[in-house]
């Protein structure tokens, strides 16, 4: 089983989720501005119980692994972040991530994106980490550019969404030689 770590940089804490973080889960994943362009969303705190199911699974299958993203002085949930899809026989996985609208454009994700890979590569043994973005998702590319991800292509009506297909433009980081040393 993959060995969960709570990892503290700054001023964020990245940690497991527990069912105390339902409500954050469904408001970020029932907000439209989240979801839409997001895979995953729910319509009640019911079907929300099934995301937390899913990273406990995924960490359990050692398929994936999430956090929570909260503010370390006062445990504000900001977010989440993690990886899915882990092949361990490729050395790669596919990485996702999301805020709460309120905490869009604070630096977040460039501060927790970093960690997050490092892990993936130190902990996990990574030699390769993807990312899947709707191209319609500028906010989410731009971010991805700025923690050094490569933009490989796009895969043209790749996926179904609400019925109908959409492309999806691929990005990478592939595993520096030096890493950001994470402790912990």
């Amino acid at each position: 089983m993959i060995q969960f770590p709570t990892i503290e940089i700054e001023n964020l804490v990245l940690c497991q989720f527990t069912n105390d973080d339902l409500e954050n889960v469904f408001k970020g994943l029932s907000h439209p501005d989240v979801i839409k362009y997001y895979g995953i969303s729910f319509k009640t705190l019911e079907e929300t119980k099934e995301q937390l199911i899913w990273f406990a699974d995924l960490e359990k299958n050692e398929t994936g692994i999430w956090w929570a993203i909260c503010s370390k002085k006062d445990g504000t949930f900001y977010g989440a972040g993690g990886f899915n899809n882990i092949e361990k026989e490729h050395k790669k996985a596919e990485i996702g991530f999301w805020l709460l609208p309120e905490h869009w454009g604070k630096g977040i994700m460039k501060s927790v994106m970093p960690i997050i890979c490092d892990f993936g590569f130190s902990k996990l043994n990574l030699h390769r980490i993807e990312g899947f973005v709707d191209p319609r998702n500028n906010n989410c590319k731009n971010g991805l550019a700025k923690i050094d991800f490569n933009y490989e292509g796009t895969m043209v009506d790749c996926e179904m969404k609400d019925g109908k297909f959409i492309s999806t433009d691929i990005y990478s980081l592939i595993k520096p030689k030096t890493s950001y040393n994470l402790q912990g």
